[in-house]
Parts: structure tokens; C-alpha cells; sequence
């Protein structure tokens, strides 16, 4: 019977094991996701701040003449 313990314990380790790597594997996909986003927030709020700024300076040359 101990060949059988033996050999229950490695796979619950290994199905363990692999679990865990599973795990890992959603976390760090899910962290890229949030990085993602968040780049794409950023380069929106880039855009939007150009664009701001250049229909500002296009009225201030309106007013300037």
C-alpha cells in the first residue's frame, strides 16, 4: 500500500503544482489587461490635453488679429 500513498501524494502535489501555475498565469494576464488600459487612458488624456491646446492657441491668434 505505500506504493500507492506514494503515488497519491506525488499527483495531489503535482495537480497542486499546476493549479498554482494556472493561477499565475490569470494574474499576470489580467495585469497586462489593467497596464493595456491604462496606457490607452493615458493616450487618450494626451490627445484631449493637444487638442485643448490647440484650439486654445487657434483662439488666442483670432484674438490676436
Amino acid at each position: 500500500m505505500g506504493f500507492l500513498e506514494d503515488a497519491k501524494e506525488t499527483a495531489e502535489a503535482a495537480a497542486k503544482k499546476v493549479g498554482r501555475a494556472v493561477e499565475d498565469g490569470v494574474d499576470r494576464a489580467k495585469d497586462k489587461i489593467d497596464e493595456v488600459k491604462a496606457e490607452a487612458e493615458v493616450k487618450k488624456a494626451e490627445a484631449e490635453r493637444d487638442s485643448v491646446k490647440a484650439r486654445n492657441e487657434a483662439k488666442e491668434d483670432l484674438r490676436d488679429d
